[in-house]
């Protein structure tokens, strides 16, 4: 039942959510959880969802409690998804609950997948816990926590992030010859942070064709050179071998042959998107070069996106992050298939002829914040909330 949580109630789960962010970029298709165990006032264990196929936060938090020589029996935990029910990678979490004699429960956000949803609160008040459901900040923070576990686990297909970099007079592009990059050292550094926490990351073959990207993750540390928090310890990130998938968006098979991205496929793994247009021999020969070509079905873009998020979906891809192609972020407008959007806008001024707004301009956000990095300053826009 939803209850009024007390101050420290909603400490406790505050610092659950912190415990949480550092599974970021090492547990999907898995949720991140953070949990924690107190007693009297006083922390007694702590825990969260490290690596996928590792223990869940529940169970860790129970494991720091007994190395801490201390008893989890009636007291309360604290964690940010409901406890799993279900056999999977992991023994279900009531079980331990109830094994381990925790007397109160309070959970930030349910999960709306199909094996879950309440059957985990409703066997812990069988055995007699109490069980309370957090409402407000801290409820609203765990479901923003999870929005790709959440999307997918409601529709199957992956949460959608696009990124953009623009100058103050709206080009997204420099000129033949300038420096490639529009936003600052600090922005970049954030953004390859972003690739390594996504499952997936794509582009359109206009930018393709434009930059010759590697479309990597490479997040050993921001631009201070300090590493990023998710990167130390052992994790399943970027830094210790973990990429991202890579989608390219090519509707006529045109990505060349001595590309950097198919240059690379022993550092990354690539899928070329392709309609059913394409020409066969060009196929073919991304084929033998070593890319997986996808065949989407649909006339029009818009289409074939959505087929394609449906095929990643199915391989378990929850987050994709969409880097810059107007026309691609075009696509997945008309797809209705943006959740989100992170623009860095550039205090410099580039010429040359004037653009339209970015599609996602003209969506209408639930939300927005705006924030410096750097030189930069970066606007976040939620379209979606699962």
């Amino acid at each position: 039942m939803k209850a009024q949580l007390t101050m420290a109630d909603r400490a406790h789960l505050r610092r659950a959510l912190e415990l949480a962010e550092a599974g970021r970029g090492s547990v999907s298709p898995n949720p991140l959880v953070g949990a924690v165990i107190v007693r009297d006032g006083q922390v007694i264990g702590e825990g969260h969802h490290a690596e996928l196929g590792g223990l869940h936060a529940e169970r860790a938090a129970l494991v720091d409690c007994y190395e801490r020589g201390e008893s989890p029996a009636g007291a309360t935990m604290y964690v940010t998804l409901e406890p799993c029910a279900h056999e999977g990678r992991q023994p279900p979490c009531v079980e331990a609950l109830l094994e381990a004699e925790i007397g109160r429960v309070v959970i930030a956000s349910d999960d709306p997948s199909e094996k879950a949803s309440g059957r985990g609160p409703g066997i812990l008040r069988d055995g007699g816990v109490e069980v309370l459901a957090a409402a407000g900040e801290e409820a609203a923070a765990a479901r923003r926590l999870n929005q790709p576990f959440r999307k997918h686990a409601r529709t199957g297909l992956p949460h959608v992030t696009l990124k953009l970099a623009i100058s103050l007079d709206g080009q997204t592009a420099t000129a033949p010859g300038d420096s490639p990059w529009i936003s600052g050292e600090a922005s970049r550094a954030l953004v390859h942070r972003w690739r390594a926490e996504s499952d997936a990351i794509a582009a359109g073959i206009g930018t393709v064709l434009a930059d010759d990207p590697l479309l990597t993750a490479r997040p050993a540390a921001d631009a201070s050179g300090v590493p990023f928090p998710h990167m130390s310890g052992k994790t399943n990130t970027a830094s210790e071998g973990r990429q991202p998938l890579r989608v390219v968006f090519d509707s006529q098979a045109r990505l060349p042959l001595d590309s950097r991205l198919l240059a690379t496929l022993d550092q990354a793994p690539l899928l070329v998107v392709v309609s059913a247009e394409a020409d066969t021999a060009r196929v073919g020969a991304l084929h033998a070069a070593g890319a997986e070509v996808l065949v989407a079905a649909g006339a029009s873009q818009a289409d074939r996106v959505h087929s394609a998020l449906a095929e990643l979906g199915r391989r378990e891809v929850t987050s994709l992050f969409l880097e810059g192609g107007r026309t691609l972020a075009s696509a997945f407008v008309a797809a209705d298939q943006l959740d989100e959007s992170r623009t860095f806008v550039a205090p410099v001024l580039l010429g040359g002829p004037g653009s339209e707004p970015t599609e996602p301009a003209r969506l209408s956000a639930l939300e927005s914040s705006t924030e410096p990095v750097g030189e930069d300053a970066l606007i976040t826009a939620l379209y979606k909330e699962w």
